[in-house]
């Protein structure tokens, strides 16, 4: 399988897929995510899932941005299916990383968007003052602020937000997480369909490139150095590719 750049989009797509994986990355790192976070998303798309991976440039507007990223992903779902390279009515999940999983709130709460579920990976939400701290260095007077801000943007999710079925991962070691507020939210609006769970590692666990090791024709004491140093540089960010995936389908799960 091969990326391919698709209406401002990065695609990659499995022989007989499974589903569909709409992600988003972090504000910093999601101009190029099929670079940033090759490894979580050519893992999901060996294990089936066909993903539509779309790049942004934060800006203070996220309202903008989460309509630019939905209206992107829609083109090139419908473009990929009139090739009859996606099935229709196969499932949709979001699957979001930092400020990506707020951009998936926005689109599940604004937009009327079909999902099978959705999965924020180290969710937060600051205020602009808190998430850039030279933002005020700039202010001429004014307050300085996303839209929606913190406030609004849980408000939204209270009262609007559709995606019934969720998955919050919170990393032990994040200190700017604010996975547990959203899961209350989440519950209250959905009982007992939001699953949280807590793995090892912090907020740029998601992110990582594969290091592919070629072994040679026969099986050296160096490839066997070289095997254990990629399981060990991989072994939190495995963790959490095996807890997506289990969550993705449960029953594969229970079968192995």
């Amino acid at each position: 399988m091969n990326w391919l750049e698709m209406r401002g989009n990065w695609v990659l797509i499995p022989a007989r897929p499974i589903g569909l994986i709409h992600f988003l990355g972090g504000a910093f790192v999601a101009a190029a995510p099929q670079t940033t976070y090759a490894r979580l998303l050519e893992y999901l798309a060996q294990q089936g899932y066909a993903i539509i991976a779309t790049p942004f440039i934060n800006t203070l507007d996220h309202q903008a941005i989460a309509i630019e990223v939905l209206n992107k992903f829609d083109l090139t779902l419908e473009r990929l299916q009139d090739q009859t390279r996606l099935k229709r009515f196969l499932p949709i999940y979001g699957l979001g990383h930092s400020m990506g999983c707020k951009l998936h709130l926005l689109i599940g709460s604004l937009y009327e968007v079909e999902r099978a579920g959705n999965i924020f990976m180290a969710f937060n939400n600051y205020s602009a003052s808190a998430a850039i701290p030279l933002v005020e260095s700039f202010n001429l007077g004014a307050t300085v602020e996303f839209t929606p801000s913190p406030q609004e943007t849980k408000q939204l999710i209270q009262k609007y937000y559709q995606v019934r079925r969720n998955l919050l991962v919170k990393f032990s070691s994040d200190e700017i997480d604010q996975t547990l507020p959203l899961s209350k939210v989440l519950d209250q609006r959905f009982p007992n369909l939001t699953t949280i769970q807590q793995l090892p590692g912090n907020h740029l666990t998601p992110l990582g490139q594969n290091l592919p090791w070629q072994t040679g024709v026969a099986f050296s004491p160096l490839d066997a150095v070289g095997q254990w140093l990629r399981q060990e540089i991989f072994r939190e960010l495995a963790l959490l590719e095996k807890t997506i995936l289990d969550w993705l389908n449960p029953a594969a799960s229970f079968r192995r």
